[in-house]
C-alpha cells in the first residue's frame, strides 16, 4: 500500500506539468485560430525569409571547402580557414575595409540624422496638403531602382553633354568628371542616397511622432515652451527609442552597402574609392568562379555584422535605452 501511495505522489507532479504543457499548447492554438487572418498576411513574409534567407545558410560550409560543382558539398575537400586566411593577407583588403567604412562613415554622419530633422520639420508644417505635397515629391525616389537613378545621375553629371557640365563650360569653369573622378565619387554616392532614400526614412519618424501624447505638448505650452523647446524636451525624447533602434540596425550593416548600387558607380577609374565588400564578393564568386572564397568573405561581412549589431545593442541597454532584443 505504501508503494502504491508513493507511486501515486510521484506521477502527480508529471501528469500536472503534462496537463500545464497541454493548456499550453491549446492555449497558442486558439490565439492562431482567434488571429488567423493576421497570422495568414505575414506568412507570405515568414515564408520569404525562410526560403531566401535561412535555408542558403546551409551552404556556407563552402567558405571551409574547395568547393568544385562538379564535386557538390559533400564531395567537395575540405581546407579549413584557408580562404580566411587568404581574404586577410589580400592586397586589396584594407582597401576594401578602408573604402567601406568611409563609405558607411558618410551614411551614419551625413545621411542618418536627415530623416529625423526632416520629420521634425514636417511635422511643424500645418497646411495639410503641403505637407502631403512634399512627402510624396520625397517619396517617389525609393521606388525607383538604382539603376534608374544612376542613368538619371549621368544624364545631368556626364562630362560629354551632361547638364550640369554644360552648366559650368557655359558660365567659363572647367567640366568635372564626377561619375571617374575618385574625388567626386564618394560625393556622388551620399548625394544618391539622400535623394534615393530620405524620404522613405522619413516615414518611420514621422509614424513615431504622431504617436506622441498631445498632452504632453500642451503641458509644455502651459509652461511656456515654444515650438523650439518642445521639440527639443517633447519629440526627441519621445522619438529617441526610434533612433537608437534603427541606429543599432544600421551599425549592423556596416559591412553590407548593398551591390547594385556601388555595382553601378563602379568603373576602372574610381575602382580605388569605390571597391567595397559586396563588389569584390560579385567579381571574386561570379566572373571569376572562386564560389568557396566569395563565399568566405560573405561570411566574413556577417559575422561583423552580428558582432557590432551585438556590441551596440548592450551599448544601447547600458545607456538606459531598451535596444533591439
Amino acid at each position: 500500500m505504501e508503494g502504491a501511495v508513493q507511486q501515486t505522489d510521484h506521477t502527480l507532479p508529471i501528469l500536472t506539468t503534462k496537463q500545464q504543457r497541454i493548456k499550453e499548447r491549446q492555449k497558442i492554438l486558439a490565439g492562431i485560430k482567434k488571429n488567423k487572418l493576421l497570422y495568414l498576411m505575414i506568412f507570405p513574409g515568414v515564408l520569404y525569409f525562410i526560403i531566401f534567407k535561412y535555408l542558403p545558410m546551409a551552404g556556407l560550409v563552402i567558405a571551409f571547402q574547395d568547393y568544385q560543382p562538379y564535386l557538390g558539398i559533400l564531395g567537395s575537400p575540405w581546407v579549413g580557414f584557408k580562404h580566411f586566411v587568404r581574404l586577410f593577407t589580400e592586397p586589396t583588403f584594407f582597401m576594401l575595409l578602408n573604402n567601406t567604412l568611409i563609405l558607411f562613415a558618410l551614411n551614419i554622419v551625413i545621411f542618418f540624422p536627415l530623416p529625423i530633422l526632416l520629420s521634425l520639420m514636417l511635422n511643424e508644417v500645418k497646411n495639410k496638403y503641403f505637407k502631403s505635397g512634399i512627402q510624396t515629391l520625397i517619396y517617389i525616389p525609393h521606388f525607383m531602382s538604382w539603376v534608374i537613378i544612376v542613368s538619371i545621375t549621368y544624364i545631368f553629371m556626364n562630362v560629354d553633354g551632361g547638364i550640369i557640365n554644360e552648366f559650368l563650360a557655359s558660365i567659363g569653369f572647367h567640366k568635372i568628371s564626377f561619375l571617374t573622378s575618385p574625388d567626386w565619387t564618394r560625393t556622388v554616392y551620399i548625394s544618391q542616397i539622400i535623394w534615393k532614400e530620405l524620404g522613405w526614412s522619413t516615414i518611420i519618424y514621422l509614424a513615431a511622432i504622431t504617436a506622441v501624447d498631445t498632452q504632453l505638448y500642451e503641458a509644455a505650452e502651459m509652461d511656456g515652451a515654444g515650438r523650439l523647446r518642445k521639440t527639443w524636451h517633447v519629440t526627441l525624447p519621445a522619438i529617441r527609442p526610434v533612433i537608437i533602434t534603427l541606429l543599432i540596425l544600421k551599425i549592423g550593416s556596416t559591412l553590407d552597402l548593398g551591390f547594385e548600387h556601388m555595382y553601378l558607380l563602379l568603373n576602372s577609374l574610381n575602382r580605388s574609392v569605390a571597391e567595397i565588400f559586396d563588389t569584390y564578393i560579385y567579381t571574386a564568386g561570379l566572373k571569376n568562379g572562386q564560389l568557396s572564397f566569395s563565399t568566405a568573405v560573405g561570411l566574413f561581412k556577417g559575422i561583423v555584422g552580428l558582432i557590432l549589431v551585438i556590441i551596440s545593442n548592450k551599448l544601447a541597454k547600458k545607456m538606459g535605452e531598451d535596444g533591439v532584443y
